[in-house]
């Protein structure tokens, strides 16, 4: 199990880059309009660099929803390989059985 702040940092992250994401995207529009004056475009660097780092969503990390593992990720499941193993062995994923030799 991840550390409860870990958890709750990621939470936050994910509200901010939710919150800031249509003046991200409309900022990053003006800074790579070539046919916009270069002032106006630097403005809109400077606006976008005012913003809080965290609401970048390149920032976010994905993580377990059951266990809060950030490695191991299985994307389409949205849940790692351990929880997905415990899942299995439990028989509450359909059609998935755990292998032995």
């Amino acid at each position: 199990m991840a550390k409860k702040s870990m958890i709750a940092r990621e939470v936050k992250r994910e509200k901010l880059v939710k919150q800031y994401a249509a003046k991200r995207a409309a900022l990053k529009a003006i800074i790579n309009d070539k046919e916009k004056p270069v002032e106006d475009r630097f403005k809109a660097t400077l606006e976008l660099a005012k913003l809080p780092r965290n609401s970048s969503a390149t920032r976010l990390h994905n993580r377990c929803q059951l266990t809060g593992r950030p490695h191991a990720y299985y994307r389409k499941l949205k849940i790692s390989r351990i929880a997905l193993r415990d899942l299995g062995s439990n028989g509450e994923i359909p059609g998935m059985v755990k292998s032995s030799w």
